[in-house]
C-alpha cells in the first residue's frame, strides 16, 4: 500500500505548477519554491526568486514559452524527495518568426518544511531539440548553433537570439554532467539534517 499518496499529489502539483510561468502568474510561480531555493537551467542560474523576476522580463519580451509536463518519478527519504519529470518546452520569438521544441527532464530536490512541500533546487537534463519555422525559412547561423550540444542547440540559439545568453554547458542525456548531477542529488537525499540546499553554479 502506498503511504505517500498525499505527498505524491503535492509534489505532482509542484511539477504541473510550472503552468504559472507560461501564464505569467508570477506570485503563484514563486510559491512553488522555498525561500532559499535555487535553480540552474539554460538561461538562468541563481536564487529562484530572481528566476521569477527574470521570467517576468522574458514574458514581456518577444520570446514566448509553453511547457507540457508529464507525471513525475519520485524517490522519497523522510521529508526530502528527488523528482524527475519529463517535459516538453515550446518556444517562439514572434519578432523573428522562429521557434523551437525541446524535450527535457526536470530534476528537482524538494523538501517538506512546516508541513508544506516546495522545490529546493531545480535543474534540467536536455534530451533533444529542433527548430520550428513559423512563417519563413530562417537564415540561421550554423556556427552559433553548433556552439551548444545538439540536445539543446535549437533552444540555446533561440534564447541567445532573444537576448537570454547561456553561460556554460548543461546536462544532456547520458552525459557526465547528468551523472554528476544525479550523484549530488543522491548525496543530498541521504545527507544529514538539517542541511541547506545545494547551490547552482554562479553567474550566467
Amino acid at each position: 500500500m502506498d503511504t505517500r499518496i498525499e505527498d505524491r499529489a503535492a509534489i505532482a502539483g509542484l511539477m504541473t505548477g510550472w503552468i504559472h510561468r507560461d501564464l505569467g502568474e508570477w506570485d503563484l510561480l514563486r510559491g512553488l519554491f522555498h525561500a532559499d531555493a535555487t535553480i540552474a537551467i539554460t538561461w538562468f542560474e541563481g536564487p529562484a526568486h530572481d528566476f521569477v523576476d527574470g521570467s517576468a522580463r522574458m514574458g514581456a519580451s518577444d520570446l514566448r514559452t509553453k511547457h507540457l509536463v508529464a507525471s513525475p518519478s519520485i524517490t522519497f527519504r523522510d521529508d526530502r524527495a528527488l523528482v524527475e519529470t519529463n517535459a516538453m518546452i515550446m518556444a517562439e520569438n514572434t519578432a523573428l518568426d522562429l521557434g523551437c521544441t525541446a524535450h527535457n527532464r526536470f530534476w528537482d530536490r524538494v523538501e517538506k518544511r512546516d508541513g508544506v512541500w516546495r522545490i529546493v533546487h531545480r535543474q534540467s537534463v536536455y534530451d533533444m531539440s529542433s527548430f520550428t519555422f513559423l512563417a519563413r525559412v530562417q537564415d540561421i547561423d550554423e556556427k552559433a548553433v553548433r556552439r551548444h550540444p545538439r540536445e539543446y542547440a535549437a533552444l540555446a540559439y533561440l534564447l541567445e537570439a532573444s537576448g537570454f545568453p547561456l553561460g556554460r554547458t548543461f546536462p544532456t542525456r547520458g552525459s557526465e554532467l547528468e551523472a554528476d548531477m544525479k550523484a549530488a542529488g543522491a548525496t543530498w537525499l541521504h545527507g544529514a539534517r538539517p542541511a541547506g540546499p545545494a547551490r547552482g553554479h554562479s553567474g550566467l
